[in-house]
C-alpha cells in the first residue's frame, strides 16, 4: 500500500467533521459498511424515509462496478485499474473483484475524504503478486492524479480508469467533462472508462429527494440528464448495451428481471 498523505493517522482524524454528513459516510451506511457517524446514519434514514429506493441505488450501483471489472478482467484482459473517488471500502471493492479474477492486477484509489485516508492501509489491502495503493488527491487535479497513479501503474499499458458515483460532486458540467478527458489523455490506446452516475429523467422521487439533501448544507451530488452522462465518453467506443440503467448493463443470467433506477452507466474503449 502505497499512502501519498501527511499522516495517515491521527492528523487525518482531526480533520473528520463529525457534525456534518458526508456522502462518502452515508453511501457506506446504506451498503451496510460500519464506517460512518451518527449524523451519517441520521442523514441516511432522512434520504431513504423520503425514497426507500436510494438503497438500491447503492447496491446497484456496486453490482455494476463488480461486472464491469470482471469484463475488463476476463474479457478485455485489463490488469490496471485506476479508481478515482473510490470512498470508504465497503465489499467487492473493485481490487478484490480484480485479484479474485487476476491475482496480479494493480490497482491505484484516489480519494481526498480523511475518513477514507485513516482506513486505506487496513481494508484495501493486495495480493502478494499484484498491488494496491492509496493516493490522497481531489479528483479536480488529474495531472496530479496521473503522476502519483504512475509510481505503481505502467501507465504505458492499458489500465482502466473508474469514476463511480464521482462525477456528480462536480458542479459545473464542463469541469466534469475536461476532467474526463484529461484522466483519459494520460492512457494509452486500449485502455477503458468506466462511468456511473446519478440521473435524471428516470424517477422524479429520487431527483425530488437529492435535491432536497444538497439544500440541507451537506456535500451536494447533482443528477444529471442521461445524454450528459453519455457525452462523458464522446471519442471512446462504447461497449454494448451502451449507457443505460445500470441494472440493464449485461445482467447476470440468473438476476432478477431489471427494472430502470435513476443511475446510468456505460463502458468504453480507448481507441
Amino acid at each position: 500500500m502505497t499512502d501519498h498523505a501527511t499522516t495517515p493517522g491521527s492528523a487525518a482524524q482531526q480533520k473528520i467533521d463529525t457534525s456534518v454528513p458526508h456522502s462518502a459516510r452515508i453511501w457506506n451506511y446504506w451498503l451496510g459498511g460500519k464506517d460512518h457517524y451518527p449524523v451519517d446514519e441520521a442523514a441516511g434514514d432522512a434520504y431513504s424515509a423520503v425514497f426507500p429506493g436510494i438503497v438500491t441505488i447503492a447496491c446497484s450501483s456496486r453490482a455494476f462496478l463488480s461486472r464491469n471489472i470482471t469484463h475488463l478482467v476476463t474479457e478485455a484482459g485489463i490488469r490496471q485499474f485506476l479508481d478515482v473517488g473510490t470512498g470508504l471500502p465497503t465489499e467487492d471493492n473493485t481490487h478484490e473483484v480484480a485479484q479474485r479474477l487476476a491475482p496480479e492486477a494493480r490497482i491505484v484509489y484516489v480519494d481526498h475524504d480523511p475518513m477514507v485516508l485513516t482506513h486505506a492501509r487496513a481494508l484495501l489491502t493486495s495480493t502478494p503478486e499484484g498491488a494496491t495503493a492509496y493516493i490522497n488527491a481531489e479528483l479536480t487535479d488529474p495531472d496530479r492524479i496521473l503522476a502519483i497513479a504512475a509510481e505503481t501503474l505502467d501507465l504505458t499499458r492499458p489500465t482502466a480508469l473508474i469514476l463511480s458515483n464521482i462525477l456528480g460532486h462536480v458542479a459545473d458540467y464542463d469541469q466534469a467533462r475536461a476532467i474526463v478527458t484529461r484522466l483519459m489523455d494520460g492512457l494509452p490506446s486500449g485502455s477503458y472508462l468506466s462511468i456511473n452516475d446519478g440521473s435524471r429523467g428516470t424517477d422524479a422521487d429520487y431527483e425530488q429527494a437529492q435535491d432536497a439533501y444538497n439544500d440541507t448544507g451537506a456535500v451536494p451530488y447533482f443528477l444529471r440528464p442521461v445524454d450528459r452522462i453519455e457525452a462523458f465518453f464522446d471519442g471512446l467506443e462504447l461497449l454494448d448495451p451502451g449507457v443505460v440503467s445500470v441494472p440493464f448493463w449485461r445482467p447476470e443470467p440468473d438476476a432478477p428481471t431489471p427494472v430502470p433506477i435513476g443511475e446510468h452507466g456505460g463502458l468504453a474503449r480507448k481507441p
